[in-house]
This record gives structure tokens, C-alpha cells and sequence, in this order.
């Protein structure tokens, strides 16, 4: 157990404002016994990089960074996470005690985690359409890939983006992509990684796609169900998730990097969403 003058932290974006970060870091530093203090700070276009060093020289230990500075994140690190690397972004820097600036990108491992320890959907042999070719999707390849899927399909309005995409993590397993015109056939779970359900907007899936008995995941996450989530459930999913648990798991993983100590995730997660529901 730590000492003295917590430990601090902070999560860096724009907007901010609405962060559930220092919540969830409160939650873990209450449960684990570690003194952390974590802030969100407000990061304007073009300071970024500037406002990291002035929290670094100021004492603090390490950050998460949101939209839209996960790209600036990844030139700013002298040292990347093998995920991070792959993913072009990084979403968690620690501060080592040589200056250096250690960089990981924990959102594929929590999406992953999420989805096997907490909702115990297996990803080994299944079928996988992942929505979206932006940096979320990005950010998620790798860890779902090394999972050994049986396929993976990248659906994307501009298809050469999805096709682009998955060239680059080819290596990695049995993935293709396309335009939404190509899906066909039927899939396992289906994974939501744009941010317009959030809006009530849908990608043009055709009818039927989802396999009975299949899961539909939409990595964003509101008080009330995405329009992602309500469209899983009229297609009669087993299981119509938010990303939540991505959430807390993707933070769990940067409280490891920074401290050593994995949080008990399924109880935060259940404190989370009661407070959710509660508004």
C-alpha cells in the first residue's frame, strides 16, 4: 500500500468534460488501498504535447488520452507497447523515472477481456463483423485477431478504407474488408466500432446477419441503449452489450501499467452501471 502525497494522474481529450475516467480510477484506488489522484484535464488542438510535459514536470506519473489525441500520443512516446505500435495510437503513457515517456494502447485488450471474462463470449473459431475502419476499430485488431476467430469481416461506408485495414493486420489472421454491400452470410457477434448509434444511426446491415444465438457489442456506451444495442436485440441476439465494460477494463489494464495491481473489474463495472441507471 502506498504513502504519503498520492500519485497523480489524469486523462487528456476534447471534450472532457464528460470522462467517466476519474470515476472509475477513484473506484480502483478506493479498492486496491493505492493513494492515486486522478484528474481529467482539457487539452486544446495544437497543446497537447505541451500540456503532457507540463503534467510530467509537475510530478505526475502517467496519463490516458481520448479523442482526438491518441494519434499525438503515439509520436510523443520514446517506447511503444507491441499494440500500440500496430495501432498507429496510444491511449495510456507512463512517465518513467528517466524522463522518457512509455506508450500503450489498452482498448483492444479491453474490449477483448470484456466480452470473455465478463459476458463469457468465446471469439476462437467464431465468425466477426467489426463495423467501422477509424482509429477505435484500429485500435481493437491485433487483440481480437490473436483470439483466432475463425474470420473477421471490416465493413466500412468507404470500403477501400476496411480493405486498407485489413491488408495491414493480414499477418495476424484470417481477415478481409469491404463496403457494406459485401457482407454476406451470417456472423457470431457483431461489433459496433463507430460512434453513430450514439446519435440513433445505423449501418445498412442486411437482414439476418446475425447468427442465432449470436452477440452484438457496440463499443460505445450511454445511460440508455445505443441504437446498436436496441437493433442487436430486435434481431433477437443472446447478448446486446454496450461498451461499458470496455471502458473499465481498457482503464484496468493502464492501472496495471502504472501501478502493478489489477483492480477487481466485475465489481466496479456493477457500481458503474447502477450509477448509470441512476444518472
Amino acid at each position: 500500500m502506498s504513502s504519503g502525497k498520492p500519485d497523480r494522474y489524469a486523462v487528456f481529450g476534447n471534450p472532457i468534460a464528460h470522462s467517466k475516467s476519474p470515476r472509475i480510477h477513484a473506484l480502483f484506488a478506493a479498492q486496491t488501498g493505492e493513494a492515486v489522484e486522478y484528474s481529467a484535464l482539457l487539452s486544446e488542438p495544437g497543446k497537447f504535447a505541451q500540456d503532457v510535459r507540463k503534467f510530467q514536470m509537475a510530478g505526475g506519473k502517467g496519463c490516458n488520452i481520448t479523442v482526438p489525441f491518441k494519434q499525438e500520443a503515439w509520436v510523443l512516446a520514446d517506447e511503444l507497447s507491441d499494440y500500440a505500435a500496430r495501432a498507429g495510437a496510444v491511449n495510456t503513457l507512463a512517465f518513467r523515472a528517466d524522463g522518457s515517456l512509455y506508450g500503450a494502447n489498452t482498448d483492444g485488450i479491453g474490449l477483448v477481456r470484456d466480452l470473455q471474462r465478463n459476458h463469457d463470449i468465446r471469439l476462437q473459431g467464431k465468425n466477426i463483423l467489426l463495423l467501422g475502419a477509424g482509429g477505435a476499430v484500429r485500435g481493437v485488431l491485433q487483440p481480437i485477431l490473436e483470439t483466432q476467430p475463425e474470420s473477421l469481416f471490416i465493413a466500412n461506408r468507404t470500403a477501400d478504407k476496411a480493405l486498407e485495414l485489413a491488408q495491414d493486420f493480414a499477418e495476424f489472421g484470417q481477415v478481409v474488408g469491404g463496403g457494406f454491400a459485401a457482407v454476406k452470410g451470417r456472423f457470431d457477434l457483431i461489433i459496433n466500432g463507430t460512434a453513430a448509434s450514439l446519435q440513433g444511426e445505423l449501418p445498412p446491415l442486411p437482414a439476418g446477419c446475425l447468427s442465432a444465438g449470436g452477440c452484438a457489442y457496440d463499443m460505445m456506451y450511454s445511460a440508455k441503449p445505443t441504437a446498436f444495442v436496441e437493433w442487436g436485440r430486435a434481431q433477437g441476439a443472446a447478448q446486446a452489450l454496450d461498451g461499458l465494460g470496455m471502458l473499465v477494463e481498457q482503464a484496468a489494464e493502464a492501472f496495471f501499467i502504472w501501478r502493478d495491481i489489477r483492480p477487481d473489474t466485475q465489481a466496479i463495472l456493477k457500481k458503474l452501471r447502477e450509477e448509470l441507471a441512476v444518472g
